[in-house]
Order: structure tokens, then sequence, then C-alpha cells
């Protein structure tokens, strides 16, 4: 199990220095959903904050 943790975290470091991370602004350009590994799991998104994102 311990070994799993630091698998899991050194994945998450790793994920986040590598730049998987940005903003997906919405149609009216006014709000963006910032995420980290990909858009889709964005939180803000999820529950529809900013209304539906830009094709």
């Amino acid at each position: 199990m311990n070994k799993l943790i630091k698998i899991t975290l050194l994945t998450a470091v790793i994920a986040t220095l590598s730049g998987c991370s940005g903003s997906v602004y919405n149609k009216e350009k006014n709000c963006d959903y910032n995420y980290l590994l990909h858009p889709a799991i964005s939180i803000s998104k999820i529950i529809g904050g900013c209304g539906p994102t830009d094709k």
C-alpha cells in the first residue's frame, strides 16, 4: 500500500511539472475553466460554472 501511495504522488508531481494544465474559455469569452490534467476533469466545468465551452 505504501508503494502505491508513493507511485501515485510521484505521478501527480510529474504530471503537474510537465505542463498538463491550462484554461478553456466559454462561448462568450468572459469566463474560463482552469484544469490540471484534462479539461473534462475541471470541477468548475463539471458543475457548469461558466456555461458551455467554445468548440
